[in-house]
């Protein structure tokens, strides 16, 4: 296992398939399935990265996006530094649901704690949230807001450095602080990079 300095606890939210396994298969193995069952439960992978002179461990804890798995998704939550919120370009009702998924994000992670709202599927054609309307959401949320295609992989390791890079910046500023429950307990759920599953598969 590869070693490092850091574990920084990302997770991932949003409706049913916005293809939130997608964006993590593309982020740990730059690997895209075009066949990809619906995430139940939980999911798990990380990767080292680099950043500066150190080794990060980046934790991606993948949840379903179904109402009622809500209450296993929300215990997760705890620890986390940053949330990534991901909608669906091309279905308006991904992008209608995010508020339900924000409040979660802000009620139950670290106020400093990043949260990077995610148009995902840009290589489709049939398009129906602009970028415009997008943008003003985060904006209006104090989010950070980028788009990402996990079939092509656009943006989506851009995506994860560049929260890995901010991230990496405040607790080096000390305003955000590392959580003891988040590093070695949680790590020991395995022994390599392949996502881990509670049960189910992705998207």
């Amino acid at each position: 296992m590869s070693t490092y300095t850091m574990i920084f606890k990302y997770i991932v939210v949003g409706g049913m398939g916005t293809g939130k396994t997608s964006l993590l298969n593309r982020f740990i193995d730059d690997e895209f399935y075009t066949d990809c069952p619906h995430t139940i439960g939980i999911e798990f992978a990380a990767k080292v990265v680099p950043v500066s002179d150190e080794r990060i461990k980046v934790q991606v804890w993948d949840t379903a996006g179904q109402e009622r798995f809500r209450a296993i998704t929300r215990s997760y939550f705890r620890g986390a530094v940053c949330t990534l919120l991901v909608y669906d370009v091309s279905r308006r009702k991904s992008f209608n649901q995010l508020t339900t998924w924000l409040n979660d994000a802000q009620n139950l992670t670290n106020p400093n704690s990043l949260i990077l709202l995610i148009g995902n599927k840009i290589d489709l054609e049939e398009r129906v949230v602009t970028r415009e309307e997008a943008e003003e959401f985060a904006q209006e949320n104090n989010l950070l807001y980028t788009e990402t295609s996990a079939k092509t992989g656009e943006n989506v390791n851009d995506a994860f450095m560049d929260m890995t890079k901010k991230v990496y910046k405040l607790v080096k500023e000390g305003k955000l602080k590392l959580t003891t429950t988040q590093t070695e307990n949680e790590m020991d759920l395995q022994t390599d990079n392949k996502p881990k599953k509670d049960s189910g598969g992705c998207c």
